[in-house]
């Protein structure tokens, strides 16, 4: 095995899923500007997720939408055309 190649300065971090305020702890090396104070009265370093598997339809067994960039819109807008003509031969 390769000597020093693994990153080091491993600290606790907060990640926090956005879609539904589930957060839970653990370790990481990235970096991030915001912070958070859990129930243990710390103040941690806050990693913000679009999903979390408390939220991803994988695990959840539910299929939800989750359109944090637009996507869908953007979807529709571009294949509108198709879509109302899809609605007009129902």
């Amino acid at each position: 095995m390769k000597k020093d190649i693994h990153p080091k300065g491993y600290r606790f971090v907060v990640f926090k899923d956005m879609s539904n305020d589930y957060t839970f702890l653990s370790k990481s090396t990235t970096r991030t500007k915001e912070t958070i104070i859990l129930e243990d009265g710390k103040e941690y370093p806050l990693i913000k997720l679009e999903i979390s598997h408390t939220s991803h339809p994988f695990f959840t067994g539910k299929m939800q939408l989750v359109d944090t960039a637009g996507r869908v819109d953007k979807f529709r807008s571009r294949y509108k055309k198709h879509i109302d003509k899809n609605k007009k031969d129902e």
